[in-house]
């Protein structure tokens, strides 16, 4: 590993704890979608604030909490759901 490298759950422990800081969490998952190497995630975002936000405004909010993070990484998608529609998403 080069000096300049950080270790991969290093990104994703700060990508946690940032949303988890900013954002009123119900539900929060990470799916390595780079086969475990730690270079691409896809996440699930469950939060209250996202009321009243179209898509785009709520994942332009995620991407500005985790600027430094994304940047790290190769491939970064999101979902961000309100408890009301996640509720919706589990029935189905």
């Amino acid at each position: 590993m080069d000096i300049d490298e950080q270790p991969q759950p290093t990104v994703l422990k700060s990508m946690e704890d940032k949303l988890r800081s900013n954002l009123k969490i119900e539900f929060l998952e990470f799916i390595d979608t780079s086969g475990n190497c730690g270079s691409s995630y896809s996440v699930t975002i469950v939060s209250s604030d996202f009321k009243g936000k179209m898509t785009l405004g709520r994942h332009k909010l995620v991407n500005q909490i985790l600027s430094d993070e994304i940047a790290q990484l190769h491939a970064f998608s999101q979902k961000t759901l309100t408890p009301e529609q996640w509720e919706k998403e589990k029935k189905k």
